[in-house]
């Protein structure tokens, strides 16, 4: 039977759906079957945003109608047959997973003083403990309850789930005053210990934080019917922390404008729309997230063409109400905690995190450790060794917006200091247009004239033997390449991340003429961590040395066996060959015989067989056959490719075809880490690069 947990409100507007997803992100850690399920849902045609935000999570593999349980209607119209329905459907979700989050009602259509009490009956009948999510903040515009308020609110709703006979598994005030976080849990904590039943449950509260809370652009998009006028669909995303409303002329209006706030303006005022276009155009004004034209007129052609050559990216929404109207709904609407917003979507993980103990609350909540290692599981696990010892990782491609993205989540998760190199204006500005916090990652430009100098002597000391002069030397540092290498070379960086608007070659060559090889290594090569359904193996080389020598393929093995070390993989290495040991002969087969051998002279403490082919390296049954007796047939974790075409084409062919996950390629033998991306590479690729940089890098600097 799974291990679940319900999370209910005593009232409406909580943030239960920040929690939810914290609890589910660290449940995803430990195991590897997490479901997700709502209780109460609104109605069957209009889905459920927080339900669609955590079936999307990575590692949920749910159908969204399974994992509802009754409606609104349904309840008030026969709550026991709801409450019938309720457990029913959630027994067929729970026989799918290890843990599941319930969520509770969110007080939207119900609303009644009882409606904390069948919350609570569902979580007894379900036999889910109770995750209670109390909000820090009184009625919209009335500020922050003091902490004396939230030990009354406690108490009363304690009151209604033992009425319920439900169990109490923690406490989590959500948006507590960021200066009285300590104070709230001390007030709660003292409600909660008062009943001997309740002692020891987990009691934390998470802050206020303004972003969580703001609407996006979408949001009030959808709150006014408008359409989208002109802009970037992409920036609909961006929060809203402030209303302009323009009713004034140019001169009154400019003044008032203020970061990340939507302007409202009367569609027939061409003028005031044009000089705010041009001030956030500008960079000499706030960056704004969005612009509202109110009322039912057209802009006239002149005016739709200036503002064309101004700006192609601020949303500029237009909708046919009267500018009170307008102005009341854009104050009114709320911000809805989803996927499609990454700064909202990374600050409620990150603040979930610093304020609550996910390791206290996953044991707490029963789940067993799993000896199955997802490719979900092994990422929060690269995350989690990267936050341990945090290193600074230069990222060469500021004007590519997906590098972008990712430093915004490294940096909001903890998983490294970033630097990015561009010009800071021109990176800032795009950040900001993206809705992004990049105000922790320092911004370099490659044609800073202090680093230029600095590096270009050092680079021409290195490549004198080349002829290289000072001159030479200052021109090839300004390639963003070459200048994120120097950074590492000397120490201003601790790896270097780069390739996804740049080659292979682009990226690694300076890397072989500046960092150069670790001392006993002969060559740079490469690995790939192939994060399958249940465990995590590396292929090594997939992407460096064409055709490498048996002395080649023995320094491949040897690092590849170092390189699965650092992350945590026990390595067996299997030197594939289109033959098993002695059954078959030929050049190829004679390469990677002597290899192995050189491998098990340069390195006897490692487990290694070959020749092997892939079946018998990677199945038991095969190996039974094939290599009875041997420690690494059928359970070998570190596959070595006699060669790049056959290591390329194998690891693509597991990516597509079983669904693995490749992360990679990491780079190994260097002096300190540099790794490539994909032309193609996803935002979470990039994160999950720089998370391995960061992991080499505590490594190198152990080693030194």
């Amino acid at each position: 039977m799974a291990q679940s947990i319900y999370l209910t409100s005593a009232e409406g507007h909580s943030g239960k759906s920040t929690i939810a997803l914290g609890v589910l992100d660290s449940l995803s850690r430990a195991t590897p079957r997490v479901g997700v399920f709502r209780a109460i849902a609104r109605s069957t045609e209009e889905r459920d945003y927080v339900l669609e935000m955590l079936l999307d999570h990575d590692g949920v593999d749910l159908a969204y109608d399974d994992c509802i349980g009754a409606t609104y209607d349904e309840v008030r119209a026969d709550p026991d047959a709801a409450l019938a329905r309720i457990v029913e459907r959630y027994k067929a979700v729970e026989a799918q997973c290890d843990a599941v989050v319930i969520v509770g009602s969110d007080y939207t259509d119900v609303g009644s003083p009882a409606e904390l009490g069948y919350n609570a009956r569902i979580a007894a009948n379900l036999g889910a403990p109770v995750l209670l999510v109390l909000s820090g903040q009184r009625s919209e515009g009335e500020g922050a309850r003091t902490p004396a308020q939230m030990g009354h609110l406690t108490s009363l709703a304690l009151g209604e789930i033992a009425h319920e006979r439900a169990g109490l598994f923690a406490v989590i005030v959500n948006r507590a005053a960021p200066d009285e976080t300590d104070a709230v849990v001390a007030a709660v904590r003292a409600v909660v210990d008062a009943d001997a039943a309740d002692r020891g449950v987990g009691v934390w509260a998470v802050p206020e934080d303004d972003y969580l809370v703001a609407p996006s652009v979408r949001d009030v998009m959808r709150s006014l019917d408008a359409r989208l006028l002109k802009g970037d669909e992409a920036l609909l995303s961006r929060e809203v922390l402030h209303v302009v409303v323009a009713g004034m002329g140019m001169d009154n209006v400019l003044p008032r404008l203020s970061e990340s706030a939507i302007v409202t303006i009367a569609a027939d005022r061409t003028d005031v729309l044009v000089a705010t276009v041009l001030a956030h155009a500008s960079g000499t004004f706030p960056a704004l997230s969005g612009i509202v034209l109110n009322g039912p007129f057209a802009l006239p052609e002149p005016v739709d063409r200036l503002i064309d050559g101004f700006t192609s990216s601020l949303p500029i929404l237009a909708c046919d109400l009267d500018t009170y109207e307008t102005a009341r709904r854009i104050v009114h609407t709320r911000g809805r905690l989803a996927a499609d917003s990454q700064r909202r979507y990374d600050t409620a993980l990150s603040l979930f995190e610093q304020h609550v103990d996910t390791d206290e609350l996953v044991r707490s909540i029963g789940v067993a450790t799993s000896d199955v290692v997802t490719p979900l599981m092994f990422q929060y696990q690269l995350v989690e060794r990267a936050r341990g010892d945090r290193k600074r990782i230069v990222l060469p491609e500021g004007g590519d917006d997906r590098v972008l993205r990712a430093a915004a989540t490294v940096l909001a998760r903890g998983v490294a200091d970033i630097t990015i190199l561009g010009e800071e204006i021109e990176v800032r500005n795009r950040a900001l247009e993206l809705g992004l916090d990049l105000r922790a990652a320092q911004v370099l430009s490659p044609f800073d004239a202090v680093h230029v100098h600095k590096f270009a002597e050092e680079y021409a000391r290195l490549r004198a033997h080349k002829g290289v002069t000072l001159g030479q030397a200052a021109d090839t540092v300004t390639d963003v390449s070459y200048f994120g290498t120097m950074m590492v070379h000397l120490g201003l960086a601790d790896g270097m991340v780069s390739g996804a608007a740049h080659t292979t070659a682009h990226t690694i060559r300076p890397s072989f003429e500046i960092i150069k090889t670790r001392p006993g290594v002969s060559v740079v090569s490469s690995v790939f961590l192939m994060a399958l359904a249940d465990r995590v193996l590396v292929y090594g080389d997939c992407a460096v040395i064409p055709d490498p020598t048996s002395t080649q393929l023995a320094d491949i093995a040897i690092s590849s066996a170092a390189t699965a070390t650092q992350f945590g993989i026990d390595p067996r290495i299997a030197m594939l060959s289109y033959s098993t040991g002695e059954s078959g002969s030929g050049a190829d087969v004679d390469k990677v015989r002597e290899a192995t051998a050189f491998v098990r002279e340069r390195a006897p403490e490692l487990l290694v067989e070959g020749p092997i082919q892939y079946d018998a390296a990677a199945d038991a049954a095969v190996a039974k056959a094939k290599m009875p007796g041997s420690q690494v047939a059928g359970r070998a974790t570190v596959f070595v490719f006699p060669d790049l075409n056959t290591g390329n084409n194998t690891y693509k062919a597991v990516q597509r075809s079983a669904g693995a996950v490749a992360m990679g390629p990491v780079l190994q033998g260097l002096n300190k880490p540099i790794n490539d991306l994909s032309r193609g590479a996803l935002v979470e690729d990039i994160v999950n690069t720089i998370a391995i940089t960061a992991i080499q890098a505590q490594t190198s600097a152990g080693a030194a």
